[in-house]
């Protein structure tokens, strides 16, 4: 019997997550399988990956084939280099304590790179929130200036017009009253 490490997929549409599971190579990809050794989801940034690192040690050292995707995050987990180390130790090459060692290292290492990318990540949706509340602030800004524009506008406009016309009232109240006069003179 072929044993495959591969995806099987639930979750509703367009939001898959995926159980990785232990089963034969002629069962169904959401059917029948013999162990769940975790879960995949690609939804979040970066994806979230938990899987058994025993068990999946435990069932590649036993023949069991991963898929290309499955390979490849037991790859991003450890597992395949732990598996390398594992058989350079039965065949004698190197000592349980070196590969031990070895192992430790690279997770430390992978940790911080993983660290950084979830602190770059988390560093631009921040710098992206304050420019976006930045861009509001100057349009906010624009408005109010635009219209603190216009009433000063309708300001300047009502005192010309106002202007006018106590110009007009003055020049009509001197007018009548020399026409008043000279209508005495003439009388």
């Amino acid at each position: 019997m072929a044993v495959k490490i591969r995806l099987a997929r639930r979750g509703r549409k367009r939001m898959a997550i995926y159980d990785v599971v232990v089963a034969d190579a002629r069962a169904p990809r959401d059917g029948r399988f013999i162990e769940k050794i975790g879960t995949y989801n690609p939804n979040t940034d970066p994806a979230s990956i938990n899987i058994n690192n025993e068990r999946a040690l435990k069932w590649l050292l036993n023949g069991a084939q991963p898929t290309d995707t499955v390979k490849a995050m037991l790859s991003y987990r450890g597992v395949l280099l732990k598996k390398h180390l594992q058989i350079g130790v039965l065949k004698g090459a190197i000592s349980q304590e070196q590969a031990d060692e070895k192992f430790e290292a690279w997770k430390a290492s992978k940790e911080e790179a993983i660290t950084g990318k979830v602190d770059k990540l988390t560093k631009a949706k921040a710098d992206a929130r304050q420019a976006a509340l930045d861009a509001e602030t100057a349009k906010n800004q624009a408005r109010l200036d635009a219209i603190k524009a216009r009433e000063d506008e309708a300001k300047a406009a009502a005192e010309a017009a106002a202007a006018p016309q106590e110009e007009e009232a003055s020049s009509e109240g001197d007018a009548p009253e020399a026409s008043a006069e000279g209508e005495e003179t003439q009388a």
